[in-house]
Order: C-alpha cells, then sequence, then structure tokens
C-alpha cells in the first residue's frame, strides 16, 4: 500500500459502495455481488470497527454510466464533502462511476478532505500526487471500457441486422417461424384485424376514420404482450388513434427489415442532468433497409403512399401539396386547390354573417412585407360549380363502370367486415368448448373444483351468445347491397351520374371522395381582371383548363357600361337629352337596374363622363356660355338679357338649352350695355385687383 491508514481516518465512518450495472446481472451474476459485500471483512482488518462500517447497495442495478439515478453515489459524494468519510471502499474504480465527470469530482472531494480510496488492488491517498495520478488514470480506463464494450456489442448487433438476422420483437400480426423466419400470424383473426386496418385506410385515408369503423363494427384489435407474466399471450382491447398511427408506420408489415428508425439523443435537463431521449430518424438515415425480406400485408409501395397521405393529413403545416383525406362541410375542392402565384396550397375560410360563406382563400402573398393584398379571395360556390359540371361531362362514357366499382368496393369491405365477426365468434366458441371439457374432466366429487369450473363454463357460453347478438345487430345496421333487387337499383341509379352527384341524400364528403378519385388536384391563376384560370391535373395524368368569369362587386354592378356611354355620346352630338333617353329606349336598351331611360339619367351620364351638347345648330344660334363669353360677362347676367327681352331666345322644350338668335344691331346695344354698367366694371375691377 502507498498511503497509510491514520486513526484519524479509523475515527470516521467506511463506506462500502456496491453495485452492479443491471438487474439481470444482480440475478445471475452473484458471485460480484458477494465479493463486494465481502469488503466489509477487509474494512475490519484494516482497522474499523463494525458501527463504522456502512454498506451502500441501493445502487444495485443501476448503470455507472450517469449519477442521475444513483442516490446512494449522491449520498456517499454528499457525506465525503462534509468530511464525514474516512475511506470508501469499492471493489474496482469502475463500481464507483464509469463517467469521468463522477470520478473526477469524487477524487476531488476526497483529496480535499483527506478520505482515502481502497479497492481489491491497494488503498490510495488521492491527495498525494502519484496516487492521484494512478486513480484518474483507473477512472480513464473504466471509462474507456465502458466505450470498448458499447462498440462491440453495437457493432456486433449492427452486422447482424445488417442481414436482416437481429431477431427484436414483432408487432403483432407477425411471428417469428421455427427456422427464426418472419411469418405472417398463424391465427387468422389477428391476420384479419391487422389486413383490414390497411384496407380501410386505403380507402378512407385517415386513421381517424379508421378507428371509427372498428367502433362502429364493434371490433377489437390484438396485442401482443412482451415480458412479465403476461409475455406471449394476446390481448385484445379497442383500437386507438396512436395504435393505427403505429401499424401504418411500421415498415414491417411492407415486408421491409429495418434497423435504426429510431436514435437515443442525450441532452441536459433543467436540474443539469444528463438525460436520454429516443427520437425518429428520417427514412434517408436508417441503418438498415432490407426491402422484400418477408412476407408482408401491404407492398413498399404502398407503405411509401401511405406514409404521403400521413403526411399531407398534418392541417398545422404546408410542407405538402397533398390533397389529403375528404372531409366534412361544403366546400367542394378543399385541399385540392393550389394557388399559381405563390405555389402553396389553397386554403378555407368562412365569412359573413356568423361564418355562412365559404371562401377559398390564398394569403401567402401578405406574408411579404411589401405585399398589401391577398393572392386571390373566391366563392366556393363560384369555383365548385365549374369544377362540378367539368366533372359530369368527363364521367358520362364511365358511368356504369363507376357504379359497379363502387358496389364491388361496398361489399368487399362488408364481407371483410363479416369475416372478422365471423372469426371472433369462432374464438368465443372454441374459448366455451374448452371450458366445457374442462367440466367435464374433472372429478365430479371435487365440487370445489367442479362449481368453479362450471362458471367459467356458463361465462364462455353468456360471452358467445352476447357475441352471436352483437354480431347480428351490426350486420343489420351495416349491411350494404345484399340482395339482387337493391343491386338493380344501384345501377340504375348509377346509370344517371349527375343524378346521384346532385341528390340531398349524397353527403358533401362523399361529392369530395368521388372527386377524389378523378382529381389530383387543380391549379387557380388569374389570367385577367375578374377572370380565373383552372388548371385541372386528373388522376390518369391528362391536363384540363376552365375559365371562371367572377360577377362583379357592388359598385361595377350599378356602373353603367362603356359601349352604353360611348353610344350616348355619339348620340349627344346630334340630339338632347329627351330625345337620347326616347332613343335608347326605341333601341330597346335599359339601365343596369332594369329601368328605361330618362333625361335625368341621360343628364347623370353626361355630366359623369363629361358629354358635351351640340354646341351650334344649323342656324347660326349660340348658347348661354357662348353668348357669355363674346361679350365677357357671367353667364348669370345672359339670363337677365333672356327675362327682360334684349335677346332672341327659344327652347327645343322645356328644360332643354336656349338657343340665341343675335342681330348686329343687338350686338352693338348689347356691346354698350356692357361698358356703361357700373356693377360689371366694379365687378372686373374687383377681380384685377386680386
Amino acid at each position: 500500500m502507498s498511503a497509510q491508514i491514520t486513526c484519524e481516518q479509523l475515527q470516521r465512518p467506511a463506506y462500502i459502495y456496491v453495485r452492479q450495472s443491471t438487474m439481470g446481472q444482480v440475478r445471475h451474476h452473484q458471485e460480484s455481488t458477494e465479493r463486494q459485500y465481502a469488503l466489509r471483512e477487509k474494512a475490519l482488518s484494516l482497522g474499523w470497527t463494525l458501527p463504522l462500517i456502512r454498506v451502500l447497495d441501493a445502487d444495485l442495478g443501476q448503470s455507472g454510466a450517469s449519477s442521475a439515478q444513483r442516490q446512494d453515489f449522491k449520498t456517499l459524494v454528499t457525506e465525503v464533502s462534509m468530511d464525514r468519510v474516512g475511506a470508501v471502499f469499492a471493489l474496482e474504480v469502475s463500481r464507483l462511476a464509469r463517467s469521468n465527470a463522477d470520478w473526477q469530482r469524487l477524487l476531488e472531494l476526497c483529496a480535499l478532505t483527506r478520505t482515502l480510496v481502497i479497492d481489491e488492488d491497494g488503498c490510495y491517498d488521492p491527495s498525494d500526487f502519484n496516487d492521484g495520478l494512478l486513480l484518474g488514470l483507473k477512472g480513464t480506463m473504466a471509462q474507456a471500457e465502458l466505450h470498448f464494450l458499447r462498440a462491440r456489442l453495437l457493432g456486433g448487433k449492427l452486422n447482424k441486422a445488417a442481414k436482416g438476422e437481429l431477431h427484436r420483437p414483432l408487432p403483432v400480426g407477425l411471428v417469428y417461424a421455427p427456422d427464426g423466419q418472419i411469418v405472417l400470424d398463424e391465427d387468422a383473426e389477428v391476420r384479419g384485424a391487422v389486413a383490414l386496418v390497411f384496407r380501410l385506410f386505403r380507402e378512407t385515408g385517415s386513421a381517424y376514420a379508421v378507428v371509427k369503423h372498428f367502433a362502429e363494427a364493434g371490433l377489437s384489435f390484438p396485442k401482443r404482450a412482451y415480458g412479465g407474466a403476461w409475455d406471449g399471450r394476446l390481448l385484445w382491447d379497442r383500437l386507438s388513434h396512436g395504435r393505427v398511427l403505429g401499424l401504418l408506420k411500421n415498415p414491417a408489415y411492407a415486408g421491409a427489415y429495418v434497423y435504426g428508425r429510431y436514435r437515443y439523443r442525450r441532452h441536459l435537463n433543467a436540474d443539469g442532468e444528463v438525460t436520454s431521449s429516443m427520437s425518429a430518424v428520417p427514412m434517408a438515415e436508417w441503418c438498415v433497409n432490407l426491402t422484400e425480406h418477408h412476407e408482408g400485408y401491404i407492398d413498399w409501395e404502398t407503405y411509401l403512399a401511405n406514409q404521403q397521405q400521413l403526411a399531407s393529413n398534418c392541417t398545422l403545416t404546408e410542407a405538402t401539396l397533398l390533397s389529403g383525406p375528404a372531409r366534412e362541410g361544403l366546400a367542394l375542392l378543399q385541399g385540392l386547390l393550389i394557388c399559381g402565384h405563390c405555389g402553396h396550397r389553397v386554403t378555407l375560410r368562412y365569412q359573413g354573417n356568423g361564418g355562412l360563406y365559404p371562401v377559398y382563400l390564398c394569403s401567402w402573398q401578405r406574408r411579404d412585407a411589401r405585399a398589401t393584398r391577398d393572392c386571390f379571395s373566391v366563392r366556393c360556390e363560384l369555383l365548385d360549380a365549374a369544377v362540378a359540371e367539368q366533372v359530369l361531362g368527363a364521367m358520362q362514357p364511365s358511368e356504369l363502370e363507376l357504379a359497379l366499382s363502387a358496389l364491388d368496393e361496398l361489399q368487399s369491405r362488408d364481407a371483410a367486415l363479416q369475416h372478422q365477426w365471423h372469426l371472433r365468434l369462432q374464438r368465443a366458441d372454441y374459448e366455451a368448448q374448452l371450458a366445457e371439457r374442462r367440466y367435464a374432466d374433472v372429478d365430479p366429487a371435487n365440487r370445489l373444483v367442479a362449481a368453479t369450473l362450471e362458471q367459467r363454463w356458463n361465462d364462455a357460453l353468456q360471452r358467445l351468445a352476447e357475441l352471436q347478438e352483437r354480431c347480428e345487430q351490426v350486420h343489420q345496421q351495416q349491411a350494404r347491397v345484399l340482395g339482387p333487387e337493391q343491386r338493380a337499383q344501384v345501377l340504375a341509379l348509377a346509370q344517371d351520374f349527375p343524378r346521384l352527384w346532385s341528390s340531398p341524400t349524397t353527403a358533401p364528403r362523399d361529392r369530395k371522395r368521388m372527386l377524389r378519385l378523378l382529381i389530383k388536384d387543380i391549379t387557380v391563376e388569374c389570367c385577367a381582371p375578374k377572370r380565373l384560370c383552372l388548371h385541372i391535373r386528373w388522376q390518369g395524368g391528362a391536363l384540363s383548363d376552365i375559365e371562371v368569369v367572377l360577377p362583379p362587386n357592388s359598385a361595377d354592378r350599378w356602373r353603367y357600361p362603356p359601349e352604353l356611354v360611348e353610344r350616348i355620346r355619339s348620340l349627344a352630338l346630334s340630339y338632347d337629352d329627351e330625345q337620347i333617353a326616347e332613343q335608347l329606349n326605341r333601341e330597346g336598351r335599359i339601365s343596369p337596374k332594369g329601368h328605361a331611360f330618362t333625361v335625368a339619367m341621360i343628364k347623370w351620364v353626361r355630366y359623369k363622363h363629361a358629354i358635351a351638347a351640340p354646341t351650334q345648330d344649323d342656324d347660326g344660334t349660340l348658347t348661354v356660355d357662348q353668348l357669355a363669353e363674346r361679350f365677357g360677362v357671367s353667364r348669370h347676367v345672359v339670363y337677365y338679357w333672356i327675362e327682360r327681352g334684349l335677346v332672341d331666345a327659344h327652347q327645343h322644350k322645356r328644360g332643354t338649352p336656349y338657343r340665341i338668335s343675335l342681330q348686329d344691331d343687338q350686338a352693338r346695344r348689347l356691346q354698350a350695355w356692357v361698358v356703361n354698367s357700373s356693377r360689371i366694371a366694379a365687378r372686373r375691377h374687383s377681380e384685377h385687383a386680386l
């Protein structure tokens, strides 16, 4: 020994730290545990009394890679820091810690309090340079040993996984054959339940819809228990949304062997402790991905399509432009529209009084600080009607084929549900027969056992009767097309697809599903003011275009059209307002509000569009404005002359402009009148002063 044990250290307690990494080591490697407890005799031989020897063994089954879950190690560090420990006993350094951070911290505290560290090789004083150096090297080798062990284990697992031979727990519906190969479960009810999940998702496109169908049909879903007393047993319970997502995202059902779908990441929590969490890894970064490794319920292409569908079902992101499943609501094209300006998916908004009017809106352009308006906004019924008309025209040649395929799909779905119920009834019948055989084999004199088995037999029979009754109810409620009469009615209805489409019994969600069978997406582009171009991409790859004319707004609706304004302008060259109104009425024209033209209307149009009246007739007469300009007076003066009879003026009709005939002598008298008028002279003087 390089360190000497002093009386001061013998008067302080000696702590013996006992640890095994896993509960399996504690259960099956008891020799190592016994050797660690034997350190008590070593402490007695070194001079410590029995009352001063304390054993810390609460960390049995805890890994030494971190001190987060090791309460006894924290107790040991606390006692050392408070100078209450004379020596720390451990079988080897790796028992105390495999992390350099924990080990160096403990050594630093032992050096400050002159606490000895005693292992199987000797006694060390951390305050001594040589002993501290040796203990530091031992801690480093313990951490390196952990790295080497992990590298060898993970390398062996990865090498075996690369060949597809690493056995791991399989999801329900897949089991290991005696030769180690992955095969489908032998239980027909389990296979039927798993296959039904994939089938319903293919038809509905929604995981919630799958859960809803199972709940409405009263079906359960299996789960295989692993570990514990229930290891290997098959449990049946209701199907949840999380279970459906787990099935759809598991590539094992597509016949693929995958390793590395999840990865553990280390990070610091709020308390400063190092913790690990598991996160999903993108498909491109999977360590092993062997397709067509075993028989599956779906193929690899279907698995990839399911992942795309699940991604498109997320309504909180814009990561994809897929349409997603058909949802409730009256908007027929929800999820199918793509903005031709910004390329993002068009959203749906409800406007008006209480949100009565659905509107297709793309507001991504507003995210730019320089933009002040949306890409476009249009009422849903305008685009829905145009697309529905296009679909009805495209469906004319294939009405009967569509009806037959839809009918066959309904019948096939019902057959799958009925088959699953049949398997469930078979299982219940088997359990009842098994209970009956067990009751028949018991000794009748042993009434204690016979009564229990008889009760189990009665319970099994009661469960069988309840299942049979429930199966009959579900079959009656959800039966589709069963007889030839119903089949003929559906076929007759399918021959008139427009009537099927517009039938009040056809739900909007069913129309959306039918539409998604035909159309992949629709790009909306503003090709002209008040005009939208719809570029339809059909599921078969064909393209077609529709032009939709948007209705004018309120101001445009009551505005006089340009062609009518030009017509009034041309008539105003020769006619007055009354004659123009009469001519327009004779031509059968009406105002935007549907009324006959009046003089007031014509006056408004002439004023609004600056349409002048005829300036001069053929007889050489003048207008009021022309006469006022000639003598340099205001229009009020001219009207004064007309009222006093100083000029000859006449009107074609009451309310029409005056036509004035001016003789030479009248012109001379008016000119003299203007020159001699004091009011006109005063007005002119004030105008010059201004």
